[in-house]
């Protein structure tokens, strides 16, 4: 009987955290749309999943503060985290999207190829952490007088196997047209479930990730948020505001 209570209450408290996470998620992406107009970005998201954790009864260990360093973001109680963010395809509306990653220039570029198993290790290496906490956006449309963006928070296991560059099997791009035609201009991979890779020469060998979001993919999405993105007030009001009340307390 004790061990039963004892997964209710652990079931209980996981759904209590659940609904906190979403809420704040939601209460998150609303309020930064108060004041701003542009959609939220990685730096700023790392900025707010940190909040949400910490408000949601998570400790936040550390956070990178924007850094460029890559890896690890976030290190808190809810796991090690590299935050991303992205935006849904419009070709494949509210399914897919593309996520960068590490520049791989030290193990291929265009004055040395290198070799699969070479990049593969080194992605590896600096995968220091244990989900992807990537927030994906959907701008739903826009009118005369309103604007809507969808937001969905994604949080993956680092392992997954869509994720995991040794899981496909890599190819050379070649150039097509121009100078760069029949010469290696990159990788790229097979398809996994819809989900691929590529790394660009031109594009200081950056690791790139498309993500075609599966029925597998759908159950880590952890909340959604649907937002009017018209501002309310600047900073200015905002502080205004704030002095206001203070000045009354």
């Amino acid at each position: 009987m004790l061990h039963e209570t004892m997964e209710f209450q652990i079931i209980e408290e996981n759904d209590i955290r659940l609904y906190k996470l979403k809420s704040h998620f939601e209460q998150c992406t609303k309020g930064y749309h108060l004041i701003n107009r542009s959609p939220i970005n990685e730096t700023v998201w790392e900025e707010i999943n940190a909040l949400i954790l910490s408000e949601s009864g998570y400790e936040v260990h550390s956070k990178s503060d924007g850094g460029h360093v890559s890896g690890m973001d976030i290190h808190s109680s809810f796991g090690t985290i590299s935050n991303k963010s992205a935006k849904y395809s419009k070709t494949k509306k509210g399914t897919s999207f593309d996520i960068s990653s590490y520049r791989l220039t030290t193990v291929c570029s265009d004055k040395n190829c290198g070799e699969p198993t070479l990049f593969i290790e080194e992605i590896n290496s600096r995968k220091n952490f244990e989900y992807y906490s990537i927030l994906v956006r959907d701008e739903c449309g826009e009118t005369k007088d309103k604007e809507t963006i969808k937001y969905d928070w994604l949080y993956i296991p680092s392992d997954c196997q869509v994720l995991d560059p040794s899981a496909y099997t890599w190819e050379p791009t070649m150039g097509k047209r121009g100078k760069n035609k029949d010469t290696q201009v990159g990788w790229h991979t097979n398809e996994i479930n819809g989900c691929k890779m590529s790394i660009n020469f031109s594009m200081s060998s950056q690791l790139w990730i498309h993500v075609d979001l599966s029925e597998e993919l759908q159950q880590f999405i952890i909340a959604s948020s649907t937002v009017n993105c018209n501002p309310k007030c600047n900073y200015i009001e905002l502080y205004k505001k704030y002095n206001k009340n203070k000045n009354k307390s």
